[in-house]
């Protein structure tokens, strides 16, 4: 009776096992990330290793796209080099990967417009937050992508790889 017994709560567990949702974290052992790109007119995310593209995505920006990012609420994407900064697994865009602005000298600019740089700049996927028929340009200055994109990048760009945004 007991082998049966242990049969069943195996094959139960192997079922629910199997049943399980798949798991938004991935792994990733290809070629470093050493600079993430993004070309702010075009639109397009690269991650880049030594230079060599290993993916682009199309990407969506802050509400007013045009222009670098001066005060906090202006909606626009910040322009410059940052360092990927830090990663949120618990994101209300399904995940995020954080960018360090504002840096010494957004924070002057800022303070000479007697304003906040504001902050908290990331690349995120849309997640269930997004605004109702939100598409194109509707972040408030992040970088959006995907939801399927940003586990992708969040498992292949480590916390200290250089990003470059161009205007």
């Amino acid at each position: 009776m007991s082998i049966i017994r242990s049969v069943l709560i195996t094959l139960s567990l192997v079922i629910l096992t199997g049943c399980a949702a798949p798991s938004k974290f991935r792994s990733y052992d290809g070629p470093e990330v050493t600079r993430v790109v993004l070309l702010k007119e075009a639109r397009q995310l690269q991650l880049l290793h030594n230079g060599t593209p290993l993916k682009v995505y199309n990407v969506g920006l802050g509400f007013a796209p045009e222009g670098h990012k001066q005060v906090e609420g202006d909606g626009k994407t910040p322009e410059g080099h940052y360092l990927i900064d830090r990663r949120n697994p618990n994101s209300r865009y399904h995940l995020s990967v954080g960018i360090s602005y504002p840096n010494a000298r957004d924070i002057e600019v800022a303070r000479g417009l007697g304003r906040p740089a504001g902050g908290d700049i990331f690349i995120h996927g849309r997640g269930e937050n997004v605004p109702k028929g939100a598409t194109g340009d509707w972040t408030w200055g992040c970088i959006a992508v995907t939801d399927d994109e940003i586990e992708e990048i969040y498992a292949m760009v480590q916390d200290g790889t250089p990003i470059s945004i161009f205007p």
